[in-house]
């Protein structure tokens, strides 16, 4: 069985905003979180645009300059890029690499720090 099913699955079931873009910056998919997230931005017609033209020039310099040390060594994957009070999260660039280890893209990763408030295993 195709193994890209099930990849796109847990992102989509992700209740974190997810948003990949390939390495010229381009928003190539974004889950059902990050379209909501972001709908007011425009959503899902982020979509083939730039993720360049949703920051501000500070955050366009540091976005770039992660990239280029995630092409730097295969090694570079992770970085911390901030917290966030308000939903108490710390959030990460990722790179994303094909099978021979070459950067294809990155995406940013949202872990919220909150605890779960939800019942254990309520399933109603």
């Amino acid at each position: 069985m195709e193994l890209s099913i099930f990849f796109k699955s847990v992102i989509d079931s992700d209740n974190a905003a997810v948003v990949l873009c390939d390495t010229n910056h381009i928003i190539i998919y974004m889950n059902p979180a990050a379209v909501e997230r972001y709908s007011k931005w425009g959503g899902a017609s982020l979509i083939g645009h730039s993720l360049l033209d949703c920051h501000n020039d500070n955050s366009n310099i540091m976005i770039k300059k992660v990239v280029d040390w995630f092409g730097k060594s295969a090694e570079n994957n992770r970085i911390f890029t901030f917290h966030n009070d308000k939903e108490n999260k710390d959030v990460y660039m990722v790179a994303l690499r094909d099978g021979s280890g070459n950067l294809i893209g990155y995406y940013e990763k949202h872990e919220y720090r909150s605890p779960e408030t939800e019942p254990r295993y309520k399933m109603n």
